[in-house]
């Protein structure tokens, strides 16, 4: 079901601050570089619970858009994608793998503290080998990168299609 307002009765959408691809083509590059290297050999199942759920936390309405459509075209339901924003009362709906990466995602995204907690860290560990956990990490840390670059860019989400070039 789609929204009964209509564009006019919307509030105002924003422009981007500026098109950052375009003004350090090199950087953007290396990120996709980046961004592939993370994804390697990550269930991609969970890379996009985690890099929808850090996009939560950070509020980079961009990659929640863009995660979240790139999700559902690869067959994750509706249900669980809703629910990852408040997945610690929703544990049920997921793996505890995904759980203990759903945590890592957290701790590492937040560092309110200043470290991630070591019960974070063990339970992650005991779902995942050592390069496994190594991988999510890198997939945590990506996101976050984008997430930051999005957000302080201001690009707009709701025209991204997966898919398109």
């Amino acid at each position: 079901m789609t929204s009964t307002h209509t564009p006019a009765e919307r509030a105002h959408e924003h422009a981007p601050r500026m098109p950052f691809a375009e003004r350090v083509p090199e950087f953007y590059r290396a990120m996709i570089r980046l961004e592939t290297a993370a994804a390697k050999d990550v269930d991609p199942t969970l890379y996009h619970l985690i890099k929808i759920r850090a996009s939560q936390v950070n509020h980079c309405a961009f990659c929640v858009d863009m995660h979240s459509k790139d999700a559902l075209a690869e067959g994750e339901s509706v249900e669980r994608i809703v629910q990852l924003s408040a997945w610690e009362e929703s544990r049920h709906f997921y793996t505890e793998r995904e759980l203990a990466a759903l945590a890592l995602t957290e701790a590492v995204t937040v560092l309110t503290d200043g470290f991630v907690p070591d019960e974070v860290y063990a339970l992650a560990a005991a779902h995942f080998d050592e390069t496994e956990l190594a991988r999510v990490i890198a997939a945590i840390v990506t996101i976050n990168a984008w997430n930051r670059i999005g957000v302080t860019t201001r690009m707009t989400p709701g025209h991204y299609e997966p898919g398109a070039p």
